[in-house]
């Protein structure tokens, strides 16, 4: 960890690397917030073009990228398997800070998506298998008996992960962090690279 980085609880833009940064205020976060401090805004686009956005929750971040998962079938799965790329917004209310993220999007190894799916609960194990994510549902019973369907299936041990569930790993080519200030004079930063693996230029930029 540089010494910029170890100012930044002081004064964040002098950090020159964004996923310490990022590391940082999430630990704040988790720290602050209430309710789900690695909940996160999502937003991909249909074949249209047309935005979609919807909340869900980081399950990891490293050198690599930002890391969810889903139900390949659902809206959010196929829009981002059939573009690869994508954004996200944390915002955190209570610290008045917010970051956004853009970039290309990549599957995650089965290696990975068995070790999460694995450390979910049992019940939402299940569920991943009932629920026919982002489709119509006649009814609540309808889903009720899915799930009791799958119960019934994996009554002990091991469930397997289903072959359309897995995760999808955001890898930013631009980072931006976000800090309320009096009168709308708020400190932005943006961190931008050509490619993925590539190094940092921060930029600072008008409120």
């Amino acid at each position: 960890m540089t010494n910029n980085t170890l100012l930044t609880k002081d004064d964040f833009t002098l950090s020159e690397e964004p996923l310490n940064l990022f590391g940082e205020w999430l630990s704040d976060a988790q720290d602050s917030e209430l309710n789900d401090p690695t909940a996160v805004s999502l937003a991909t686009v249909d074949e249209d073009g047309l935005p979609n956005v919807r909340m869900v929750l980081l399950k990891g971040f490293d050198e690599r990228g930002f890391t969810i998962y889903t139900n390949f079938e659902s809206q959010k799965g196929t829009e981002l398997l059939a573009s690869k790329k994508a954004a996200m917004c944390f915002h955190w209310k209570s610290l008045r800070r917010q970051v956004r993220l853009r970039g290309d999007v990549s599957v995650v190894s089965d290696e990975e998506a068995d070790e999460y799916f694995e450390s979910r609960p049992r019940g939402s194990r299940i569920g991943a298998w009932a629920s026919k994510q982002s489709r119509p549902l006649e009814g609540r019973f309808a889903l009720e008996k899915s799930v009791a369907e799958y119960t019934a299936k994996y009554p002990v041990g091991a469930i397997p992960r289903p072959p359309y569930w897995s995760g999808f790993r955001l890898s930013p080519v631009s980072i931006e962090f976000w800090h309320d200030r009096k009168f709308r004079l708020h400190d932005r930063i943006v961190f931008t690279r050509s490619s993925k693996g590539g190094g940092w230029t921060k930029t600072r930029l008008y409120p």
